[in-house]
């Protein structure tokens, strides 16, 4: 590439700033970041320091830096979920083409009219669904788009959250209440929506679905709890969502093993155990896990019925010991299965050997989401250099999903009640 892609950055934090940007730390021919704009003055401190942004083009707000011309050939939209379809506008507006972060919007109005304004204005808009551009959902597409299974009749999805995840992004964490942000089958799951649209390859007709915030209640709270982790809790030995295991001495989370980054860096930005331990007597994320004012559900199944007569089950749940995602295909030929975190696919013909696709040996540069964060960087670079509008997951694909998530929803919400998208 001869000249790289210059990118803007609205909302510094654990997507804009650490999942987007370092791709320019591998590619610096592919991309460039020449601005950006966040409320906390330390992360745009770190930008300044990682990125060279010069201080001019440093800004307090979305809006103080869609204010100004142009600065950039795109516009990374990585704020908190209700903020993203104004700012999009403005963007699109000022020429920039668009990065989105999901979930687009939960105001499907919203959605539909970033749809217009996208086709109006003849810009790149790609949502940020990530999982489209792993090794390991392209392959079972791939699979199944070639019929390695016959024709598709089932799929079975599930993604297990995690209960630290949860705990960390959901009860106290950001995206804990559907009111300030969106429904949990949006923000966390309109991955899974999207990924379930592509791999049917038809349209979704009706969706039901089942859940409810069981578990994360003051009532369910044991005996001796404290309403914060380090105020004296006497259950604090032997529970799981501790905040000191989960942030500090937790080998997979905490900062003394690989969680310096994530989650702790969303604690505090530059996390120290002095700092973390700080942020836990005072802020949000040392409050006990049954005493804080989350209200999205902590488990929830959705069944979908597509044209073509294919059927997907899907189930989300806090209630796993790690963060990954698993899968099961049935066909009128063979079936295949597979298991993000393990990175592999079986595939069983019917009537023949069995076939493991071992896809770690395979997956190259590695970033979040099982490389799938740096593969849709590489896809929107070179697509914006070639001159291109319409991604992998451009935004009429990624409407399509949130439409299924807010129907599921709704279903949830009327007790199950089948809901036809032609309602949406």
């Amino acid at each position: 590439m001869s000249n790289p892609v210059t990118f803007a950055i609205c909302g510094c934090g654990a997507r804009g700033l650490e999942a987007y940007a370092p791709y320019q730390e591998k590619h610096p021919d592919e991309m460039q970041v020449v601005a950006g704009a966040d409320c906390r003055p330390e992360r745009l401190a770190m930008l300044r320091r990682r990125y060279g942004v010069p201080e001019e083009r440093c800004f307090a707000s979305d809006l103080e830096l869609l204010a100004q011309p142009r600065l950039a050939d795109v516009m990374i939209v990585a704020t908190q979920d209700r903020q993203h379809v104004a700012a999009a506008l403005l963007a699109l507006d000022k020429g920039y083409h668009v990065l989105l972060e999901k979930p687009i919007s939960p105001s499907l109005e919203e959605c539909r009219a970033l749809q217009k304004k996208a086709r109006e204005t003849n810009r790149a808009v790609v949502v940020c669904h990530v999982l489209r551009y792993t090794r390991f959902y392209s392959t079972l597409k791939d699979l199944l788009d070639r019929g390695a299974v016959g024709k598709v009749e089932t799929i079975d999805a599930v993604e297990h959250v995690a209960y630290w995840h949860y705990a960390h992004s959901f009860v106290r964490g950001n995206w804990r209440r559907s009111d300030e942000t969106s429904p949990m089958i949006l923000a966390k799951s309109c991955h899974d929506m999207d990924i379930l649209r592509w791999l049917a390859g038809a349209e979704c007709q009706k969706v039901q679905s089942f859940g409810a915030l069981d578990c994360f209640r003051p009532e369910c709270a044991p005996e001796g709890a404290a309403l914060r982790c380090l105020d004296g809790c006497a259950r604090k030995k032997d529970c799981p969502y501790d905040a000191e295991k989960i942030y500090i001495t937790d080998p997979r989370t905490g900062i003394r093993g690989k969680g310096k980054v994530w989650p702790c860096g969303v604690v505090v930005s530059e996390p120290t155990e002095e700092t973390l331990m700080e942020a836990l007597r005072t802020g949000p994320y040392g409050r006990c896990v049954f005493h804080c004012d989350n209200d999205v559900v902590d488990h929830q199944t959705v069944n979908l019925e597509f044209s073509g007569s294919i059927h997907a089950t899907f189930t989300m749940t806090a209630f796993t010991q790690s963060c990954h995602r698993s899968i099961k295909v049935t066909g009128t030929g063979g079936e295949v299965e597979g298991d993000m975190e393990e990175e592999k696919l079986v595939l069983r013909r019917f009537g023949q050997p069995e076939r493991v696709i071992d896809l770690r040996e395979e997956n190259g540069e590695f970033s979040g989401h099982g490389g799938g964060d740096f593969g849709l960087m590489r896809s929107f670079c070179r697509l914006i250099a070639a001159g291109g509008t319409e991604g992998l997951t451009g935004v009429d694909a990624s409407v399509e999903s949130h439409v299924m998530a807010l129907a599921a929803e709704a279903s949830r919400r009327d007790g199950g009640r089948t809901v036809t998208l032609a309602e949406f």
